[in-house]
């Protein structure tokens, strides 16, 4: 901290917390779901979108808790940041029904900050997290101290064709770089998988490539408006001209300004596949689309998965870090009960289970020795190595102004060059200070 800086309290005490300005929209939010007049305490679980996997264990912990608590779950929005506004609204308005959070990692500085989420007791901590994998437990935490609790960790792998990569004369049995991958669809013609739509999943590229070629999009993120942005740097200019380069010569399709995960899959999926960036549900999509009969088995047979690419060929990756914390809110009635119920419903066996039934991989590295988990996905073991060095997004409460940004000033991907760095971090400065608006 430098010596002409204030007391970290009082420039906290002038800040404009984004999280906090939401709750003057949300006077008007009911402030509990009211008690119960007889029977076991209910606690409210606001769960992010899935298959079923979170129901099934909030009825299994409320069995398991022989009577002391029944969990009743409650769907958030399907994007996060729908989640993190809806989130972040009934916290500011001290909602007394926020005893269990699924909170998107990224999230979590912002709504710790200001003291919206109960911190988790030494015992919780030593108990859930002993054998969390290195990326997720980094996902957890601010300011240093860990502020939830790891519950499903997600990372990207390479995904390749294998036929592309024989062709290409890649030893896939080896790391490769980003530029390799780029000359081999090149020489075969053919398209890379990356996500180029305006959106958080552009922020998870250009955040996986600075942090592989040891940068960081910010520095000292506790410092909130105070942070340091570092974006334009070595690092991100070597971002920089990998986004330019796939989007100026076409390399990621046609479609590639609107491409999200989904339709780089399809693209990946069909003829013009080779290499994808993405994220671990391929494996279960493309087994069920051939159960449907909309995909050949010889796709799937062809589909090889890699740790994420290289930068540098001397540098081990940094993939992208996803998945879901839990999180209990600071003006929840049933504080002792909610961690209670956190305790079960991320031990290593529902973590399993979540992965095998629902394709969401586990934050434990426990669990992924379960029977099911590796007969479910063949690359178990790739995923958690890719968890352990996983790198989390900027870690600050600006995290929202700071990934819209990016996603501005980086898309269309033809348009990023040797500029972009520097002009997007101008650009974030200015939105920090108020000079600039989003």
């Amino acid at each position: 901290m430098k010596a002409t800086h204030t007391p970290r309290r009082a420039r906290r005490g002038r800040r404009i917390r984004s999280a906090v300005a939401l709750a003057g929209a949300s006077a008007m939010l009911l402030t509990a779901c009211g008690s119960q007049e007889s029977g076991p305490p209910t606690l409210t679980w606001y769960i992010n979108p899935d298959d079923g996997g979170q129901a099934t264990i909030a009825e299994q912990c409320s069995a398991a808790s022989d009577g002391k608590y029944e969990i009743e779950t409650s769907l958030l929005p399907r994007d996060a940041s729908s989640q993190r506004e809806q989130l972040a609204r009934r916290l500011a308005a001290g909602d007394t029904s926020m005893d269990i959070m699924s909170l998107d990692p990224p999230f979590v500085p912002e709504l710790a900050e200001p003291g919206f989420l109960a911190k988790p007791p030494a015992d919780v901590v030593e108990r859930t997290t002993s054998d969390t994998l290195d990326g997720p437990l980094e996902g957890a935490k601010w300011d240093g101290e860990i502020v939830a609790v790891p519950f499903w960790a997600n990372t990207q792998l390479l995904w390749y064709r294998k036929s592309v990569a024989q062709a290409a004369g890649l030893d896939m049995s080896k790391p490769v770089t980003w530029d390799q991958i780029i000359d081999a669809a090149r020489s075969q013609d053919k398209y890379l998988g990356v996500q180029g739509t305006q959106a958080e999943s552009m922020t998870v590229w250009v955040n996986g490539l600075v942090a592989s070629a040891g940068g960081q999009i910010i520095t000292s993120g506790e410092e909130g408006q105070d942070a340091e942005i570092t974006l334009d740097s070595e690092a991100g200019e070597k971002a920089a001209e990998i986004v330019g380069t796939i989007g100026e010569e076409g390399l990621g399709g046609p479609g590639l300004p609107t491409q999200d995960e989904n339709s780089s899959m399809i693209q990946f999926q069909g003829d013009m596949g080779s290499f994808m960036v993405n994220w671990p549900f391929v494996w279960a999509a493309s087994n069920a689309a051939v159960e449907e009969g909309s995909l050949d088995k010889s796709l799937v047979d062809d589909i090889g998965w890699a740790q994420w690419p290289r930068v540098d060929a001397d540098t081990p990756s940094a993939p992208p870090l996803g998945g879901i914390n839990i999180g209990v809110g600071a003006t929840s009635e049933n504080q002792d009960l909610a961690w209670e119920a956190v305790e079960c419903i991320v031990t290593p066996e529902h973590q399993s289970q979540y992965f095998a039934t629902n394709g969401n991989p586990p934050s434990s590295a426990k669990a992924f020795d379960d029977a099911a988990v590796r007969e479910a996905y063949p690359q178990a073991s790739v995923i958690r190595e890719s968890l352990d060095n996983a790198a989390p997004r900027p870690q600050t409460p600006y995290y929202n102004e700071i990934s819209t940004a990016i996603q501005q000033e980086w898309t269309p991907p033809q348009s990023v060059n040797e500029n972009t760095p520097k002009e997007t971090t101008a650009f974030i400065e200015q939105v920090l200070k108020g000079d600039a608006l989003l």
